[in-house]
């Protein structure tokens, strides 16, 4: 990876040409697009250099200096909250940009904390914003500072022109959505619901635009998402000494557990957004894969294909429920069997069906008494029993919501179609959904479908993908909110 520093004139000359993401053309076509852009620039590398990890990272340090933004653009300081619980390192920031009340509000969300990251693992510092070969690295320049930076960016623009949307738009940027003690919308939620009560949400976390070697393949609109769950699998016997090893050693018996959870399939399951997802996808795609998608849209489904669409990640993470382990330790010294192992596994479970019920199934899964399995809660306690709840079914697909993003969409990326798309990880809106505000996740960014490093090493987001999708989240809101 060569590096070279973002030089100011550079940053212009790139913002003056013609914006692309992943071949899509988009003009900054004025000066304020640029100045935009340029903003939008400082705001990111402000907040990659600003830690907001969960071990030594400070999520109030990030709110409070976007808070001082909005404060110097003349936001009145009644309408740049910071707030949150006990916690001072868990603050959020809620901003209101005052509409006609014409319609009630519209809620930006995204999250401040950052997954950890060690020096020592990257090409780079990831808490610096490096720019070498046409992208931006740092941790958090795709989950999601880049986003939260374009919304920033947005409003900002918007207080500028002195605009009047028919709606407020309220941005809420918060802490702990990659976990920890104090997940910011489900406080907020519970505390101060009048400060982000909205008519609906618009959660950029993540990227909506699928690119294949930079060509735009699909915009991907957030219509539900799998539901989030973590598990501590636990082992604990007599020990003993190494010189008389035995099978049945905690860790040997841990493994074991382990070994029949990644070689265990959960069902094949189509909803009604991952059905609608297949069914649109099927016409662009190559004639082998169409196939098997019109072969698992079948009733019942072929089982050739749903087993061949299973071997692909991607697919196999939107068709079923997934579990996989994630964290194992064990032993207390290299000359003694080890008397305790633990691990934790992470599932990602399809709507519909509750912690519990995969705890259950789990446990059927081991086959083992001497395996405990219990629910590791947000806040890291750990239970007997996980909540039955399951995940909250998909909102309607609102026009307002809509039509303005089909054309928004056309003119930024012409060819490609808005697509309803089951996220196959999880995000805030679980908050947000289940307390009665619909939730779409919706983002200009455009990432390469074999190019996704969001809580990986080397962490990035294109320059081209970044200056595009704030032009294009800015004309989306402007088209949005003015009537």
């Amino acid at each position: 990876m060569t590096s070279r520093s973002p030089a100011i004139a550079a940053i212009a000359a790139t913002l003056s040409g013609v914006l692309a993401a992943g071949g899509a053309a988009f003009a900054a076509d004025s000066a304020a697009d640029e100045a935009s852009n340029k903003l939008a620039y400082e705001i990111l590398k402000q907040l990659v250099e600003t830690n907001t990890a969960d071990s030594v990272g400070n999520v109030t340090t990030a709110a409070e200096e976007m808070a001082q933004r909005f404060r110097d653009a003349g936001f009145p300081a009644a309408d740049v909250v910071v707030i949150g619980p006990e916690n001072p390192k868990k603050q959020n920031l809620v901003v209101r940009l005052h509409g006609t009340g014409q319609y009630k509000p519209v809620l930006l969300m995204g999250h401040l904390d950052v997954v950890e990251a060690r020096r020592e693992d990257w090409s780079t510092d990831p808490f610096k914003l490096v720019e070498a070969d046409g992208y931006y690295y740092g941790r958090g320049t795709s989950d999601m500072k880049d986003g939260d930076a374009i919304m920033v960016a947005t409003l900002l623009r918007m207080k500028q022109e002195g605009y009047r949307p028919d709606r407020d738009i309220i941005l809420a940027l918060t802490a702990d959505e990659e976990g920890g003690c104090c997940n910011g919308p489900d406080w907020l939620v519970q505390n101060h619901r009048e400060l982000i009560d909205a008519e609906f949400a618009i959660d950029t976390d993540g990227w909506s635009v699928t690119s294949e070697k930079g060509v735009p393949k699909e915009f991907r609109l957030g219509a539900t998402q799998k539901v989030y769950a973590d598990y501590q699998l636990e082992v604990t016997n007599r020990g003993g000494h190494s010189s008389e090893p035995r099978p049945d050693n905690a860790i040997n018996q841990l493994a074991h557990a382990l070994l029949n959870i990644a070689n265990y399939h959960f069902p094949f399951e189509l909803n009604n957004v991952t059905r609608a997802y297949y069914e649109r996808v099927a016409a662009g795609s190559p004639p082998g894969r169409a196939a098997d998608i019109r072969g698992i849209l079948k009733t019942p489904p072929d089982p050739g294909a749903v087993e061949r669409m299973s071997s692909h990640a991607p697919d196999n993470a939107i068709m079923r429920t997934n579990c996989v382990s994630t964290r194992i330790s064990g032993g207390h010294a290299n000359n003694a069997l080890p008397q305790r192992a633990e691990a934790v596994v992470n599932c990602r479970i399809l709507p519909g069906h509750s912690p519990e019920e995969v705890r259950q199934r789990l446990i059927s899964v081991i086959a083992d008494a001497g395996v405990t399995v219990r629910y590791i809660a947000f806040d890291g306690t750990v239970g007997d029993k996980a909540p039955d709840r399951g995940g909250v079914a998909p909102p309607p697909l609102n026009p307002q919501v809509l039509e303005p993003l089909d054309a928004q969409v056309a003119a930024t990326w012409p060819g490609i179609a808005v697509i309803p798309y089951m996220d196959a990880g999880a995000s805030d809106a679980i908050y947000t959904s289940a307390a009665g505000i619909p939730t779409y996740g919706i983002s200009g960014i455009a990432i390469d479908a074999d190019d996704v490093r969001a809580h990986g090493r080397d962490e990035r987001v294109g320059v081209q993908s970044f200056y595009t999708g704030n032009l294009f989240f800015y004309r989306y809101m402007k088209a949005l909110t003015a009537r």
